[in-house]
C-alpha cells in the first residue's frame, strides 16, 4: 500500500510540474501534412504530423491509422521517440507485428476463426494458426483510411473514416468506422471511436503501438507497471481464452502495485506465463461504469518518463513483445524480444464465443463507441 500511495503522490507532484511549464510556453499547436510514399495499387499514402504547445509530436500516416513516432518528454524536459515504427511507407509495407497501427474488425484473437451470431455462422480468415488475429489477412491496419485535419483553439487532431464492405474479412455488415486521434496540451493523445453497421455484427477497435519509454535506447524489462486489474483472462496453449477469470493476486500477474515488468515475466513454472511466453494476456479492469478512468501507470526508472493510460473499455491486452526477434529495426534501433510493450484497450479476446463476457455485437441501431487516452509526464 506504501508503494502505491507513493507512487500516486509521484504521479501528482510529476503532472504538477507539467502543468507549470506549460504556462510559459507559447507555441502553436500544428498540424502539418506530407506525402508518405505508394502503395503497390499506386494510392498515395500521406504523414500527418501534429505538434502541441509544448513541442510534444505526434506523426500518424492514414495507411492503417498508424502511429509512425511520439515524442515524450523525460525529467530534463528532453522530448524523444517513445514507439516502435519505421520512418517510410516501404518499410511497413515490408510486413510488421502491426506496429501503432489501429485494429478492427475484432482486435485480439476469434478461436478456430469462426463465431455464430443469431444463429448464423461466419467463417473468418485464419492468419493465427487456426484463429483470426486482428481482422484477419487484410485488417484495419492495411487500409488506406480517408483523413481530415482537425484544428481547434488548444488542441489538434486527426479524423479518420472507413468503409468495411458486408463480409469484409468473413464479418458481416458494411461498417462505417471513424477513428479522431486528439494532440493535447498537457501532454495526452485521446483516440476516439466511432462505428455504425447495417447488419448484425462484431467489432472490437484498438489502436496496436509498441512502446518503449527510454527512447528506444534499452528493453522495456526495467519499466515499472501498476494496473487497477484484479484477475486476468487465462488462455490455452493456443492463446484462446478458457472462459473464465483468474485472480492475480499471489501470481507474476498482480501489477496492483508498481512492479518492473521483467520481474516476474520469466517464471515459467506458472502455466500462464508459460502458455503466453511472458505477459500476452488481457487484463479485467475494474471498473464500476463505462467512464473514461485511468486504469494503467507506467514509469521508466532512468529517463523518469510516466505514462498514465485512460479507457472506456472492459478490458487492456499486455503484450511485452515476446514475438519480436531482433529481424526488424527502425529509427535506430533493433526491434529484439521485450523491446517493446503494448496496452491495447479492448473487450476481452474471443467474446463472440464467449457468452459469458461482455458483448461485443453491434445492431444497426446502435453506435459502438470507445475512447482511449495516453497521457505522459516525467519526474
Amino acid at each position: 500500500m506504501k508503494n502505491a500511495l507513493f507512487f500516486a503522490a509521484l504521479l501528482g507532484s510529476s503532472l504538477v510540474g507539467c502543468q507549470s511549464k506549460e504556462k510559459t510556453q507559447t507555441m502553436e499547436a500544428t498540424i502539418v501534412k506530407t506525402p508518405f510514399g505508394k502503395l503497390e495499387d499506386g494510392q498515395t499514402a500521406d504523414l500527418y504530423t501534429l505538434t502541441n504547445s509544448n513541442g510534444m509530436t505526434v506523426k500518424i500516416t492514414n495507411y492503417g491509422g498508424i502511429i509512425t513516432h511520439l515524442t515524450a518528454p523525460d525529467r530534463e524536459d528532453n522530448y524523444e521517440d517513445v514507439v516502435l515504427g519505421f520512418d517510410s511507407l516501404a518499410d511497413y509495407l515490408k510486413g510488421h507485428p502491426f506496429f501503432g497501427a489501429l485494429v478492427g474488425r475484432y482486435g485480439n484473437r476469434i478461436g478456430q476463426a469462426r463465431f455464430t451470431l443469431d444463429g448464423k455462422s461466419y467463417s473468418l480468415a485464419a492468419n493465427n494458426g487456426p484463429n483470426s488475429l486482428h481482422g484477419g489477412k487484410k485488417g484495419f491496419d492495411k487500409a488506406l483510411w480517408n483523413a481530415e485535419e482537425i484544428r481547434a483553439d488548444t488542441t489538434v487532431g486527426l479524423r479518420l473514416t472507413h468503409v468495411s464492405p458486408d463480409m469484409d474479412e468473413g464479418f458481416p455488415g458494411t461498417l462505417n468506422v471513424e477513428v479522431v486521434y486528439t494532440l493535447q496540451n498537457d501532454n495526452s493523445l485521446r483516440i476516439d471511436y466511432k462505428a455504425t453497421t447495417d447488419k448484425p455484427t462484431i467489432v472490437n477497435l484498438t489502436n496496436h503501438s509498441y512502446f518503449n519509454l527510454t527512447g528506444l535506447k534499452r528493453d522495456i524489462l526495467a519499466h515499472e507497471l501498476m494496473l487497477q486489474a484484479d484477475s486476468i483472462v487465462p488462455v490455452n496453449t493456443r492463446l484462446i481464452p478458457t472462459g473464465k477469470l483468474m485472480a492475480v493476486e499471489g501470481t507474476p500477474f498482480d501489477f496492483t502495485k508498481p512492479t518492473p515488468i521483467g520481474q516476474r515475466i520469466d517464471q515459467t513454472d506458472h502455466e500462464q506465463i508459460k502458455n503466453g511466453g511472458g505477459y500476452d494476456h488481457c487484463w479485467a479492469i475494474n471498473r464500476a461504469d463505462q467512464a473514461l478512468l485511468r486504469f494503467a501507470t507506467v514509469r521508466e526508472p532512468q529517463s523518469g518518463r510516466i505514462m498514465e493510460v485512460y479507457t472506456s473499455e472492459p478490458g487492456v491486452q499486455f503484450y511485452t513483445g515476446n514475438f519480436l526477434d531482433g529481424s526488424l529495426s527502425g529509427k535506430g534501433a533493433t526491434y529484439s524480444k521485450r523491446f517493446g510493450f503494448c496496452l491495447e484497450t479492448q473487450h476481452y479476446p474471443d467474446s463472440p464465443n464467449q457468452r459469458q463476457f461482455p458483448s461485443v455485437v453491434l445492431r444497426p441501431d446502435e453506435t459502438y463507441t470507445s475512447s482511449t487516452m495516453f497521457k505522459f509526464s516525467a519526474k
